[in-house]
């Protein structure tokens, strides 16, 4: 494949150590090695080269940085619709707030046990915070840079206006003040701090004012300081009515700015000499012993409202705070300098993200359209007969995730369907999946559903989901516990004249009608009998005990998907140093498994061409001489997040390409069950192969990853423009 872009744009490197650049071509195999001043070659045999060499493997936590690098670079590109460059700065901020919860919170913790790990990158937890927060301090100033200098003044072009305090008319001030008094006033709790009235616990990420006071109360107690815990049950921005805005403008103003404007009420005859909104982010990853537990379900109830109050993690504050203040707020939640950040602006960005809903301006969105849908499940159609004539494959969101729905909905009211089993994971709390399956269990039928409850963040809903399928008489069952269930399966039993018939559905992502419209995913629905049989015996598998099945044709964690994808590496290896054809390229969202990454370092030793297409966190550094130099590294940021998971090989013309839930992560490998799937039938195969090429030829949304760390985006120069993204949306959807 011809390459046509080129590369520039760098992203803000990863302080590491860079490898040297080798001798003149062609370059000796290399031996690397790791020193104080970086890396340097030697020129040995390269079957020698030491694999799990530190130097050889950039770390997580700062890749996983990088990725929310790029997509705040969006937010500058003119490219995108105005209201979609501001989503993409918000995305930024609940990125982060996730990785502060639980990876620095993780490391945080390793510090605090004295219990430090390090990974293939040899990088301790004390040089990887060191390094979040160094990295983590430029970004969110840049992010707060972008949002007052570009897209604040963009918007106001487009008159649609964030109105501070000093720019309120008098009249949208009265209104202000009536809306305080009528909404915010009543369910507002100031807490002054004094021996009686010790510092409060704070709710994770919530939205706190410290206040500094003068005067003497009426208990006489002398003034100090104050806490205000923002009404965690209204709006953090509000929109300002018609009436009080310009003509066709439409002006928002933030809660917390009300809140300041009107202080002085909460705090009747007293001097108001500062008021500075501050928030905590807290631990929020949820710990279960499996030996200790005998009820997941109550033990995850528990842990849900101790995740509110963990260990704080960052302190962010608003950049006017004086120092004095800020100490004391440190002192508090038992924090240092580096993980204070100050911002010019409101210190939660994610609830910005009510405007998008707000505002109705299609011109400044992504032009809508509608999924299309293969030629078999055009029309009226019975999915069962459809199914049985070849498998279907979708490519979400391009393709409809209808069909998947409507399989379950067929299910549910068919009377020749004996049994339903489905895996969730993420679902969603209005969810047709589960209105489907309960209406099969209430009609009847024998409904089985495997219910990840520690899906991160969605713990409360998989619960009440949980509830709500067991009251209609599904069976529920929580998966294993030590394993959290990643996979994404459905298998359906059909008497069809006599017989019983088997049918699946089997898919890179969750079972969620509405990120099947943000995220790209593949959904294969088959009647193979050889899937099928497999999907039935990991059910089983997962429902009951005993020794691990025997599957035939799927790949499955914990148990064959990481020891056969690392054969199919080395295999691929081999038929190159035999002089045969040999290509891998693999598509997911992260790539940090140091086995497999090993494993691709050989591949490419050998001289197979290795194609990664991979959106977030990568642990491989391509491009080292004698070593990664056939390893490229693509990462595709754009419209829609890149979710599916693909692992081709060409096998000397013998071309297999499968489809998995899982990334080529450790976790994904070892403590989680997920499965792995062929796509057997050619024509399906050949549209995935085509698909992939698609993204490789990408030179607008595509950034290449250097051997030093940093991030290129391409651009077409003199080259035809090519956005994957928009190339598969045009030929799978129908432009509304």
């Amino acid at each position: 494949m011809t390459d046509t872009g080129t590369t520039d744009t760098p992203s803000s490197p990863i302080d590491l150590p860079l490898p040297a650049s080798g001798e003149e071509t062609p370059p000796p195999p290399l031996r690397v090695n790791r020193t104080r001043k970086g890396i340097h070659a030697k020129e040995t045999p390269s079957s020698q080269a030491d694999l799990d060499d530190a130097a050889l493997y950039f770390n997580r936590e700062l890749s996983h940085l990088q990725f929310n690098i790029r997509v705040l670079e969006q937010s500058l590109d003119a490219s995108h619709p105005l209201l979609d460059r501001l989503m993409f700065l918000l995305i930024v901020s609940s990125n982060l707030d996730e990785f502060f919860e639980i990876r620095v919170a993780g490391l945080k913790h390793q510090l605090a046990s004295f219990h430090e790990e390090t990974g293939a990158d040899g990088m301790t937890p004390t040089r990887v915070l060191s390094e979040v927060s160094r990295i983590g301090h430029e970004q969110v100033e840049r992010q707060y840079r972008i949002l007052n200098d570009v897209l604040v003044p963009a918007l106001e072009e487009q008159k649609i206006r964030f109105r501070r305090r000093a720019q309120w008319t008098p009249e949208q001030a009265a209104w202000v003040a009536d809306y305080f008094e009528e909404e915010i006033a009543p369910v507002i709790s100031p807490i002054g701090l004094d021996p009686s009235h010790p510092f409060p616990r704070l709710v994770n990420k919530s939205l706190n004012f410290i206040v500094e006071l003068e005067g003497t109360d009426a208990f006489g107690r002398e003034g100090g300081m104050a806490i205000l815990p923002a009404p965690r049950s209204l709006p953090r921005l509000i929109r300002l009515p018609e009436a009080l805005c310009e003509t066709g403008f439409t002006d928002y103003v933030f809660l917390s700015s009300m809140i300041h404007a009107h202080a002085h009420e909460v705090f009747p005859g007293m001097e108001v000499e500062g008021c500075y909104q501050f928030r905590l982010t807290r631990n929020a990853d949820l710990s279960v012993d499996p030996e200790e537990v005998s009820d997941l379900a109550s033990a995850l109830r528990g842990e849900l409202l101790a995740r509110r109050y963990g260990s704080g993690v960052r302190l962010e504050v608003a950049d006017n705070c004086p120092d004095s203040l800020i100490d004391f707020l440190l002192k508090q939640f038992e924090l240092g300098e580096e993980d204070l950040y100050r911002v010019n602006g409101p210190v939660n960005l994610t609830r910005m993200m009510a405007v998008l809903g707000d505002v109705q301006r299609p011109d400044l969105r992504y032009r809508p359209f509608t999924p299309g849908l293969p030629k078999p499940l055009r029309g009226e159609v019975n999915l069962f007969s459809a199914i049985r004539q070849g498998d279907i494959l979708l490519h979400h969101p391009f393709q409809s995730f209808t069909p998947v729905e409507d399989l379950l909905r067929q299910a549910a009211r068919d009377p020749d369907v004996m049994a339903i089993k489905q895996t969730l994971y993420r679902t969603g709390a209005d969810s047709a999946i589960v209105g489907a399956l309960v209406e099969a269990a209430r009609g009847g039928k024998e409904v089985t559903v495997v219910i990840e409850l520690r899906a991160r963040f969605d713990e409360a809903d998989n619960l009440a989901l949980a509830s709500r399928l067991q009251e209609a008489g599904a069976i529920v069952i929580y998966g294993v516990m030590a394993y959290k269930t990643h996979a994404k399966m459905m298998h359906i039993v059909r008497r069809e004249k006599g017989e019983l018939r088997h049918y699946a559905h089997l898919g890179t992502g969750n079972y969620h009608a509405k990120t099947a419209k943000l995220y790209t995913d593949y959904s294969l629905m088959t009647a193979n009998d050889e899937l099928c049989d497999d999907v039935h015996k990991v059910f089983q598998q997962l429902s009951g005990m005993g020794k691990p099945r025997k599957i035939n044709t799927l790949l499955h964690a914990p148990f064959t998907l990481h020891k056969t994808l690392v054969e199919m590496i080395d295999r691929e290896a081999k038929l190159a140093e035999n002089g045969k054809k040999a290509r891998i390229v693999i598509k997911c969202n992260a790539m940090t498994e140091p086995k497999l990454i090993r494993a691709l370092y050989r591949a490419s030793q050998a001289g197979v061409t290795c194609d990664l297409i991979i959106r977030g966190m990568c642990c491989l550094r391509p491009g080292i001489p004698g070593i990664s130099d056939n390893i490229r590294v693509r990462s595709i940021i754009g419209r829609f997040l890149e979710h599916t998971r693909v692992y081709y090989f060409h096998n000397d013309g013998k071309h297999e390409v499968w489809c998995s839930s899982a990334d080529a992560m450790e976790r994904n490998m070892f403590h989680r069950v997920e499965t792995c799937f062929p796509l057997l039938d050619k024509k399906v195969a050949q549209q995935v192969r085509k698909d992939i090429d698609t993204y490789l030829l990408d030179n607008c949304q595509s950034w290449e990853l250097d051997t030093e760390g940093q991030y290129h985006l391409r651009h077409p120069g003199a080259a035809e423009p090519i956005s994957a993204q928009e190339t598969l949306l045009y030929a799978y959807a129908s432009q509304a």
